[in-house]
């Protein structure tokens, strides 16, 4: 485990919040000076903390606004199984986020359609067709009052 100290945890609290933030404004923000940040926030990059930046899309703006959370699990549990099922998740567009999870599932999945229709058809059509499914239950999204994904 990577150790964190207040400054870097600051640092990082703001980077979750706006990813594009300047360094001189996140400098400001953390009590450290443009260099100082700018040297934290890098050595926190090559250390691995933080492992990307990303753009947060309105998925009504993209088209893809149907939103299920997908409970997969599975009829074997083998790694055999395993892996060919999140080789095979790999190549759905529509699944954004994959989880192993422990629990009555083995997958938890988060999947993006634009309609009802399309979500059936990547359903029926693609995670149903995959090897070792043995059960799907789709929980709809209706509303997200709290999102803090980045």
């Amino acid at each position: 485990m990577t150790n964190i100290d207040p400054i870097s945890a600051r640092i990082l609290r703001a980077l979750r919040e706006d990813g594009r933030i300047s360094n001189l404004a996140l400098a400001d923000l953390v009590g450290l000076s443009p260099s100082a940040c700018l040297r934290r926030v890098q050595d926190l990059e090559r250390r691995g903390v933080i492992k990307g930046y990303r753009a947060r899309l309105d998925p009504a703006q993209t088209g893809q606004d149907y939103v299920v959370y997908v409970a997969v699990g599975l009829s074997e549990h083998s790694k055999a199984a395993q892996e060919g099922f999140e080789r095979a998740i790999m190549g759905f567009s529509e699944v954004t986020e994959c989880h192993n999870i422990a629990g009555a599932f083995e997958y938890f999945l988060r999947v993006e359609t634009a309609n009802l229709t399309d979500y059936k058809t990547f359903h029926t059509d693609k995670l149903g067709t995959v090897p070792h499914v043995r059960s799907i239950t789709s929980y709809m999204v209706m509303g997200s009052p709290k999102d803090t994904r980045s």
